[in-house]
């Protein structure tokens, strides 16, 4: 088959999961129509906790999903559903008194967890930002402009040049700063900082202020020389304020993810000293992924390793990553290794990591594919952000290596 009719094979599946299967999942199954917003926790069989939590992330990533599908398809459903995304958060996650959003409200929407994760206020900018550019509401825009001020304002550290963690409601230091109950308590990480660039990005695009563009390269900068490692090219999970390393684990989902979104934020800054600097820093990351991460039996991608046991299981949101990644160094390379570990990624998604019996993806499969079932299917970190991503991103640069190849 030529290179070609596999894109366009690829890009039409990608669409067909993403509107036949991710969309409709989360439009029909997740809406809490009593208390409003969207359920915090579904098992893997749709069996509803209808008294679970509900997390700022889950639904930023609902608004972003929803609103960046709007913009691809003009669909009521699509709009309708960023808007309850959106009201709910302005209603119950956004702090009137401090400002911000806080990380977490109870089935009620009443605050359960009133700190300031700084990975939070990304997906808020994220999320606001891509709603303002489906939508044309203004409020959004200036939430999203306030969360950045937010965050510049308290969370960044001059005299370090990193973005702290956490913070309480009222923007005080917290002692711990954890993001979730399996990340360290350190003042930096890279999965805030990697957010941060991609929410920085998005809201550069609809408000072309200097001040945006200013930090968005300072945190290429970090992201590129101090959280990756330039010897081996992976990320830097964990670090502290003199960004000495704190942790020996590594994330080939992050990595991957990290190889595009650095690509993705040189090209919004149109800086062309620093797309190339970023393309060979982008491939280098890939061939790691490859080479490491890729696994050539079975397909898919590891989640982790520590350098002392793997981590073998295979979540559901590296898979999405690595085949924007692969694909993204495929365009930048082009490369037929790349193409194939995008194409093989798929073939591992749509035979292993779609459940084919309740919809959307397996939280985990092991590493030969088999479902890890006692995972949710929804909850405040499975959200439809990185799988309808990623079929986003493969319709978009599908398009773009036809009609390069239709020029010849």
């Amino acid at each position: 088959m030529e290179t070609s009719e596999r894109i366009s094979a690829l890009s039409a599946a990608a669409e067909r999961e993403l509107r036949e299967g991710i969309l409709p999942f989360w439009a029909e199954r997740t809406v809490d129509r009593e208390q409003g917003g969207f359920y915090g926790l579904i098992t893997n069989d749709l069996k509803v906790d209808t008294e679970a939590p509900k997390g700022s992330v889950l639904n930023a990533r609902i608004l972003w999903a929803f609103s960046a599908a709007f913009r691809a398809w003009p669909d009521p459903l699509y709009r309708e559903m960023a808007d309850r995304a959106y009201a709910y958060l302005l209603e119950h996650f956004w702090d009137e008194e401090h400002s911000g959003l806080v990380w977490m409200v109870d089935h009620r929407g009443a605050s359960l967890n009133d700190r300031k994760q700084t990975y939070g206020q990304a997906f808020g900018i994220y999320a606001f930002s891509e709603y303002f550019r489906a939508s044309g509401e203004r409020e959004a825009l200036e939430r999203a402009i306030r969360l950045f001020e937010n965050v510049e304002e308290h969370a960044f550290e001059p005299a370090h040049g990193g973005y702290i963690e956490a913070l309480a409601r009222d923007w005080s230091p917290l002692e711990d700063m954890r993001l979730s109950e399996i990340d360290l308590n350190v003042p930096y990480s890279q999965n805030t900082h990697l957010h941060l660039l991609e929410a920085y990005a998005t809201l550069l695009q609809v408000w072309p202020e200097s001040a945006v563009r200013e930090r968005l390269r300072v945190l290429w900068e970090i992201l590129a020389h101090r959280i990756r490692d330039e010897k081996t090219n992976q990320l830097i999970l964990f670090q502290d304020r003199n960004w000495q390393s704190l942790s020996d684990a590594v994330s080939y989902g992050h990595d991957i993810e990290a190889s595009w979104l650095l690509c993705e934020t040189a090209e919004v800054l149109g800086d062309e000293a620093v797309l190339e600097r970023t393309k060979t820093i982008a491939l280098a990351m890939a061939d790691n992924v490859l080479a490491e991460g890729f696994d050539h039996v079975h397909g898919g991608v590891s989640d982790a390793i520590d350098h002392h046991s793997a981590v073998l299981g295979k979540e559901w949101w590296p898979q999405a990553e690595a085949v924007v990644g692969f694909l993204n160094a495929f365009e930048l390379s082009g490369r037929a290794e790349f193409l194939d570990a995008v194409l093989e990624s798929w073939r591992f998604i749509e035979e292993f990591v779609i459940d084919h019996d309740y919809g959307e993806w397996y939280y985990r499969v092991s590493p030969e594919g088999k479902p890890e079932l006692d995972l949710p299917k929804v909850s405040p970190w499975k959200c439809p952000y990185h799988n309808a991503r990623a079929a986003l991103e493969v319709i978009e640069r599908t398009k773009r290596l036809r009609n390069r190849i239709s020029a010849g």
